[in-house]
Formats: C-alpha cells, sequence, structure tokens
C-alpha cells in the first residue's frame, strides 16, 4: 500500500467514527442546553411576575392607607 492509501484507510477506519460519535455527543449536549435554557427562561418568567405582583399590591397597600389616613382626617 502506498502512504496516500494508508492515510486514507487510517481516516476511514478510525477518524471518521471517532469525529460521528464526538458529533452525536455534540448533540446531544445541545438538547440538554437547550431544555435548561427553556427552564430557565420559565423561572424568570415565574419570578418577574411574582415580582410585579408585590409592587402592585404594595402600591394598593400604599394607596389605601392614603385614603384612610384623608377619611380620617376628615371626620
Amino acid at each position: 500500500m502506498s502512504v496516500i492509501e494508508d492515510s486514507r484507510k487510517v481516516l476511514q477506519d478510525f477518524i471518521a467514527p471517532e469525529l460521528r460519535a464526538i458529533s452525536a455527543r455534540l448533540d446531544a449536549l445541545e438538547k440538554r442546553f437547550d431544555d435548561g435554557e427553556r427552564r430557565a427562561e420559565r423561572r424568570h418568567d415565574e419570578v418577574m411576575n411574582s415580582i410585579r405582583q408585590v409592587i402592585d399590591w404594595s402600591s394598593v397597600q400604599q394607596r389605601l392607607a392614603r385614603l384612610e389616613s384623608k377619611d380620617g382626617a376628615h371626620q
């Protein structure tokens, strides 16, 4: 066999299957990363909604306290 044929055989026998295996592992990692990213986005949205609710509730309480204080001052 010539050097070129030997090189080609090494590429076909060893490197090509290894590259396919690496590619498959990368695909699996990308899927896991995408699932984790979606989960993180959902959690972020939930936290932001909770914060908005607390802010809204706090605002309502402050407004109510002001109204009650005005009502008490008028009586």
